[in-house]
């Protein structure tokens, strides 16, 4: 069994549930879900429609702001970014143009024009999406691609804290849910790529690109 995100080869088996297996990566960690239990595309599309993601939804807004509020003080004046996987009601982007950071979106459901992605950018936002990515390996090359040098990666999504917390875990029980990272998963990811690692919470990421 390939790791989709390192391409390792030293996977083992993590965790089996009533709905599917999950196996992890010996070397960057990675727990991932059985690749023949991936939702076809349309089956995908059909979970997100569901999220109601209000962008006046002052409740909404302040769970993204635990990674707007930090982002915002590590840019300078004028950063430009990406909101990558924005979903039906984009609403960081809104919190952070308001904050006077012009911010484009792409999402392959909700925003699927691929031009944004022929640039790079100052800053770019993942929120509740990294968790989605069946090729992670890919989506992970080409968000740090589109990343100016000196520029900010701002992650949020929940962490694996271990295979018991994992076996009790409600994260997993979403079927789109098919990457669970764990901070051993971004220390890798960090010493491989060159990145400066700083977690916020529980579930704020922000990595910078050297520059």
């Amino acid at each position: 069994m390939l790791c989709p995100l390192c391409q390792h080869t030293d996977t083992g088996h993590y965790h089996q549930d009533k709905r599917r297996h999950y196996f992890q990566c010996q070397r960057c960690q990675l727990v991932f879900a059985d690749p023949a239990s991936l939702l076809p595309a349309a089956a995908e599309k059909d979970q997100y429609d569901k999220h109601n993601n209000d962008p006046a939804d002052a409740g909404y807004r302040r769970f993204l702001a635990r990674l707007a509020d930090p982002l915002l003080t590590r840019l300078p004046s004028g950063a430009e970014g990406l909101d990558f996987g924005c979903g039906p009601g984009p609403t960081l982007s809104r919190m952070l143009s308001e904050a006077g950071h012009p911010v484009a979106l792409y999402d392959p459901y909700y925003a699927p024009d691929r031009a944004p992605l022929r640039r790079q950018y100052d800053f770019i936002t993942c929120t509740e999406a990294i968790e989605h990515f069946y090729r992670p390996a890919r989506e992970w090359q080409l968000l740090l691609e589109r990343l100016k040098p000196g520029g900010w990666l701002g992650l949020m999504t929940k962490l694996v804290r271990g295979p018991q917390a994992f076996a009790q875990w409600h994260y997993k029980n979403d079927p789109t849910h098919v990457s669970f990272f764990s901070q051993a998963t971004f220390e890798f990811l960090a010493r491989r790529d060159g990145l400066r690692l700083e977690f916020i919470g529980n579930d704020v990421i922000l990595l910078q690109k050297p520059a």
